[in-house]
């Protein structure tokens, strides 16, 4: 069993982060950065080619997070491959000692660093679930028997601030019929907001994470609003980032991502924190949130 699958029926506020590969193979940083979450998160997400910019793979950095005692969580996305490279993949990181995995469609492959690339999509979100079930059950997904079975804790992603809401509703109940036994959610900027979608949801008895953004600056929060679809940066914290030092941002950063999982933590059972490169923020953003 999973410590994170632990964690969440325990019924305590649980905390999660994320750390990207590499785009080279220089990895001391990156374990650098997942070592200053030892005892301070639940499980470390590893995101997998995120942006579609090329990096080292989330299967190989989850299987050294693994082996240095941390609790990894493999982010896998459809975008890169097929049906038969899903299934291998998952299995290998079984055998990894890999055994939490977030299924995910992936960003297109025009908005990364290679755009000529061409994407496969075999598979979305949905049908990634599915397929993780049906190897959790012995066989793949042609019906052939395993010879040895994977126990997989498979989690999904939702956009709470989505309008309108319904769409995003119903896929996220198709992906709890698919097998989603968790949900880490998009930037969470709007508690009251996030408090209505929670309220909707509640009925499917299925952990939720708040996905909460280090706001680095002004400019990062605008582009979010303007680009990011489901997400929202309120004209009082834009402000209140513009209104920062250039010298005294990351201060900043922490206060406003912990003020928001102090406002949400009575409301959902987690928190996702996604430093995107300020790493070295999060302990002090469990600190400040009160949760250490």
């Amino acid at each position: 069993m999973s410590k994170l699958s632990e964690a969440l029926e325990g019924k305590k506020f649980v905390v999660t982060s994320e750390i990207g590969p590499p785009k080279g193979t220089n990895i001391e940083k990156c374990l650098e950065d997942a070592e200053l979450l030892r005892d301070k998160v639940s499980a470390i997400n590893v995101t997998d080619i995120q942006s579609a910019v090329m990096r080292i793979g989330s299967l190989a950095i989850c299987h050294l997070l693994a082996e240095k005692g941390l609790e990894p969580v493999f982010q896998m996305v459809c975008r890169d491959r097929n049906r038969l490279a899903l299934q291998s993949d998952l299995l290998s990181a079984w055998v990894l000692g890999i055994k939490n995995v977030l299924c995910l469609t992936g960003d297109y492959t025009s908005l990364g660093d290679h755009p000529e690339t061409k994407p496969v999509f075999d598979l979305d979100s949905v049908q990634l679930l599915k397929t993780v079930a049906t190897l959790n059950q012995g066989h793949d997904i042609a019906g052939h028997e395993l010879d040895g079975t994977p126990n997989f804790f498979a989690g999904a992603v939702v956009t709470p601030g989505c309008d309108p809401l319904e769409p995003q509703i119903i896929k996220m109940k198709k992906k709890i019929d698919a097998g989603a036994k968790f949900f880490q959610t998009q930037s969470v900027f709007e508690p009251k907001k996030f408090e209505s979608f929670m309220n909707d949801v509640e009925k499917f008895q299925v952990p939720v994470m708040a996905g909460i953004v280090v706001l680095k600056s002004a400019g990062m929060a605008k582009f979010m609003n303007e680009n990011v679809a489901g997400v929202f940066v309120p004209e009082e914290i834009v402000k209140e980032m513009a209104e920062t030092k250039k010298e005294d941002r990351r201060k900043k950063a922490v206060e406003i991502a912990a003020r928001i999982i102090r406002e949400i933590k009575p409301i959902c059972q987690g928190a996702h924190i996604m430093p995107l490169g300020w790493d070295a923020l999060v302990p002090e953003i469990i600190n400040q949130a009160e949760l250490s």
